[in-house]
């Protein structure tokens, strides 16, 4: 028996969700669905990440240990088989068999698409958030950047735990123009519960003019200590709002792992 690393991607749009749940269909429901029919025994497998409903995935990572007598591209191939068509195992590889793809990862990177449309385009609504009014570009950029380096971000999401380290650190944070959309890129060793969704919602409310920008640096100077209401209702000549940014346009692209946490071994690249 091997343990595999697999990359998964996936259109979240019917799904309730990465985490198996009794009576919705998720992620992790259909994938071990699809390793039953491999003759896996196990009892769940590992992930990166546990996904929101309606959230996608081009990089998320997830592991099992399997006897398969074959080629590892040839499981690769055999998953696809019977996986549904919004969802595909990308890569297929052997791992070393400690590997876990939560704790071994090195950091992790999501992608969030908004567009700026008076009303809606349904080919992009699957997979973006149309903001109205505008934002301005600008603006964007000038916030993402704060964002960079350590912070207490406990404002902005929640540990996996009660009682949770809410202090993280942001390596990269960025919007870029993408034919309709704009993509905010932000990659970090580890995340909240939700800080990226409410992250993107402060900044496009304050790249509208919605909110006033010392609600974002005040949020950072304070971190857990105070509720985003009291974040927010006290600037003065503002309609201040705060909330999640749909899930539909949260992408996890990628989880980087250290070539230490991988065994060298068959790949199906």
């Amino acid at each position: 028996m091997e343990r595999y690393q697999v990359i998964l991607a996936y259109d979240g749009s019917h799904f309730k969700g990465f985490q198996r749940q009794a009576n919705d269909r998720t992620v992790q429901g259909v994938v071990e669905l699809a390793l039953r029919r491999l003759h896996w025994q196990g009892s769940s497998i590992l992930a990166a990440g546990r996904t929101d409903t309606g959230a996608h995935a081009t990089g998320q990572v997830i592991s099992f240990d399997l006897t398969w007598d074959h080629e590892t591209a040839d499981l690769r191939q055999a998953l696809n088989k019977y996986l549904p068509a919004d969802v595909a195992a990308r890569e297929v590889r052997q791992v070393h068999a400690t590997f876990h793809p939560r704790y071994d990862a090195g950091w992790r990177k999501y992608l969030y698409n908004i567009y700026c449309q008076p009303v809606r385009q349904p080919l992009l609504e699957p997979s973006a958030w149309r903001v109205w009014p505008e934002v301005d570009p600008g603006t964007l950029h000038g916030i993402a950047a704060k964002l960079i380096g350590t912070h207490d971000f406990g404002a902005f999401g929640t540990p996996s735990h009660t009682g949770g380290n809410t202090t993280r650190c942001v390596l990269e944070s960025t919007w870029r123009a993408k034919d309709f959309c704009m993509v905010y890129e932000i990659k970090a060793h580890a995340f909240l519960y939700h800080m990226v969704r409410r992250l993107v919602f402060f900044q496009v409310r304050i790249a509208q003019g919605i909110m006033d920008l010392t609600s974002l640096e005040h949020s950072l100077e304070i971190g857990a200590g105070v509720g985003m209401d009291a974040i927010v209702k006290n600037v003065p000549g503002k309609r201040l709002v705060h909330g999640l940014a749909p899930a539909r346009g949260l992408v996890l692209q990628e989880v980087y792992y250290p070539e230490g946490a991988l065994a060298s071994g068959e790949d199906s690249k």
